[in-house]
């Protein structure tokens, strides 16, 4: 029978699994505690970094429907639980791993879909979502004012061509 604490452990990462968008399993091999701290900072207010127990872990993930994990449970492991932007916490691993090479992405999960190392770095590189969404309503509006434009241009081309076409019967009508 397994033990409370242990069993607790694992409802707790359970339930981290479900209530986060995204997880990001690392390896922190060789990094102090004081880079930890920092790499918990880099991440941002919607990330939580955990240092967790491997078959624990595995456990939780597996309760929680997640099974596409269970090879990258190998060696120490850490685990970013992310609840708000994923791009924002992603950008944060990336460029922390960058100056900390001792830290290596693993992989992880996005709303239920396995992600690759590489995966995690091309959603690193990604705009954050405010820039993506104010570049969504500046196309909204640039279609809006060509539409608008659009449709000003054919009422006075018709008035225009109505115009030319009185005038040349005028003039064919005035040499009869």
């Amino acid at each position: 029978m397994a033990r409370p604490d242990k069993a607790a452990a694992v409802a707790e990462l359970a339930d981290q699994f479900r209530s986060s968008n995204a997880a990001v399993l690392t390896e922190y091999r060789g990094l102090t505690v004081a880079q930890l701290k920092t790499l918990r900072r880099s991440l941002g207010e919607n990330a939580q970094y955990a240092v967790v127990k491997n078959t624990l872990t595995k456990i939780a993930a597996n309760e929680a429907g997640i099974t596409s994990l269970d090879d990258q449970f190998t060696g120490p492991t850490a685990v970013a639980f992310i609840t708000g932007d994923p791009v924002e916490s992603a950008k944060g691993l990336r460029d922390f791993a960058k100056e900390n090479p001792n830290l290596i992405i693993k992989g992880g999960v996005l709303d239920g879909k396995a992600l690759s190392a590489d995966e995690i770095k091309k959603l690193a590189d990604l705009e954050s979502r405010e820039v993506l969404l104010s570049k969504l309503a500046g196309a909204f509006k640039g279609k809006q004012s060509q539409a608008a434009s659009l449709f000003q241009a054919l009422p006075s081309k018709f008035v225009r061509t109505a115009e030319a076409l009185r005038v040349k019967l005028e003039e064919q009508g005035g040499a009869e």
